[in-house]
């Protein structure tokens, strides 16, 4: 049996993922799972980690991040170019989106036991995006990014001492809620020139424009409730000439989905997306601060193989047209 890789960022969680960690270190040990462990000391360190484990020689091998979503961002941008890794994630962070669209459980010790027994069988082919910035610098994303008002409470979230606190309490979701209030009232708007698939929108007063692979982010909000990253497409979501009131609304309905139901709320779905901007904005990817508009954004179709409970797209429509028969 060949050694699962683990990348462990032991200050996820605001150091809770290294008590996670030894639970499942010992799962590992009683199951007698033969593994190879790395721990994160700083930032950059999963991508680092990651990229010299595929590189190491052409044989196909599992990585299992364990961390929050700043961590399987980095492992995925270390492994993007290399076929032979399959990606596995154990949640340890405040946000842990990618566990919610990839159908993971938020339980670690039930998160590995259903990756044992995922990995004895094919892997998902799923998309990523990938962001090109002015600076001609790539980064590659699984969940999402973000240009604009997420991107800015993405950043402060990520640099904030109330994060910590929030996550000792095991209130760590929280945290993006807090941001939210803090800058709703002080944030100015932008005017967006967004390109997709080559066809133009300009879009007046725009709070934010996100590009998604899956429904989640920000800690449980279906930005995306369509998304799905085996189709082929990103999904867009553009939300403008919102009162700061009303924004505060649709942010709370995020989380069912529902604001996509406000007609300030446009969405879209392509392939090739430019984000251009009336004043350079934060941008995020998975969460994690990569930059300032303008960038480009194109789609690495069935780029990556992960271990996922989710339904292959191509699985789900066989289904229905088979339901669909008439004999």
């Amino acid at each position: 049996m060949n050694y699962i890789y683990f990348i462990i960022n032991p200050k996820a969680g605001n150091g809770h993922c290294f008590k996670i960690w030894g639970k499942i270190e010992a799962q590992l040990k009683a199951e007698q799972v033969p593994y190879l462990a790395f721990f994160t000391e700083y930032p950059g360190h999963a991508k680092k980690l990651a990229s010299q484990i595929a590189v190491k020689n052409d044989n196909e091998k599992l990585i299992i991040a364990v961390g929050g979503d700043g961590t399987m961002h980095e492992v995925m941008n270390g492994v993007i170019k290399h076929k032979n890794i399959t990606l596995g994630f154990i949640p340890g962070g405040s946000g842990n989106d990618f566990s919610r669209g990839f159908l993971i459980p938020s339980d670690p010790l039930e998160a590995l036991k259903v990756l044992l027994r995922l990995m004895k069988h094919e892997p998902a082919l799923i998309d990523a995006g990938k962001m090109t910035m002015k600076d001609d610098t790539e980064h590659y994303f699984i969940n999402n990014m973000g240009a604009g008002f997420d991107a800015i409470i993405a950043y402060k979230v990520n640099h904030s001492r109330i994060k910590a606190v929030l996550n000792k309490l095991s209130l760590g979701r929280l945290v993006y809620v807090f941001f939210l209030l803090k800058e709703l009232f002080t944030y100015k708007t932008a005017t967006i020139d967004l390109s997709i698939d080559g066809q133009k929108h300009i879009f007046e007063k725009t709070w934010f424009v996100t590009v998604s692979n899956q429904p989640y982010y920000g800690g449980g909000m279906k930005i995306a409730p369509d998304a799905q990253p085996d189709d082929g497409q990103l999904d867009i979501t553009v939300v403008q000439q919102l009162s700061r009131w009303k924004l505060l609304l649709v942010f709370i309905s995020v989380f069912w989905g529902k604001h996509i139901h406000f007609k300030e709320v446009k969405t879209f779905k392509g392939r090739m997306v430019s984000i251009h901007s009336s004043a350079s904005l934060y941008v995020h990817g998975d969460g994690e601060h990569l930059g300032y508009t303008p960038l480009n954004i194109d789609i690495k179709v069935k780029g990556l193989q992960v271990l996922t409970r989710r339904k292959n797209k191509n699985e789900v429509d066989l289904k229905e047209r088979s339901s669909n028969d008439i004999f």
